[in-house]
């Protein structure tokens, strides 16, 4: 089981691997929804109706499947994850971070974190000391990025 980042949908519709060129992939990414194989906390979804482009949010809306509520399990690891890494959340941001329901839902499920954030050791000037995956590496959760994904599922273009 994969839980997907909203940095994921991010950079596969609006900046890297746009739709209307990478066709196939929207039907690989739909096949692990209808799978059950992928899902996203409803956070995810709210971090997309704000910044995500018109056309990933009409993605969204018709892929309601993706979108996970959030348990009490789900709910309890977030809240441990919230408190001992306190700055895995942007101070600066409007509204509540995905991040620790995103690493919930992978340790609970026993599933993967497939986010494009990069960890603080790998940015030239990192803004906080954490981020997903230097989270997921310290909890042992498996982290990739959407190429890692495409890798792992065995995709080609």
């Amino acid at each position: 089981m994969y839980s997907f980042d909203t940095s994921v949908f991010m950079d596969w519709q609006a900046r890297f691997y746009p739709p209307d060129v990478f066709i196939s992939m929207v039907a690989k990414i739909e096949e692990l929804v209808v799978a059950g194989q992928c899902s996203a906390v409803e956070l995810v979804k709210e971090e997309i109706d704000a910044v995500g482009t018109p056309e990933l949010r009409a993605w969204v809306k018709k892929n309601p499947a993706l979108f996970v509520t959030l348990d009490p399990l789900v709910q309890t690891e977030a809240a441990n994850i919230e408190s001992k890494y306190p700055d895995l959340m942007d101070p600066k941001s409007l509204h509540q971070s995905a991040d620790a329901y995103v690493i919930a839902l992978a340790k609970v499920k026993g599933g993967t974190v497939v986010s494009q954030e990069t960890s603080a050791s790998e940015k030239k000037s990192a803004r906080r000391t954490h981020y997903i995956p230097d989270v997921c590496r310290d909890l042992g959760i498996p982290c990739i990025n959407l190429l890692g994904l495409m890798r792992r599922e065995h995709w080609t273009f």
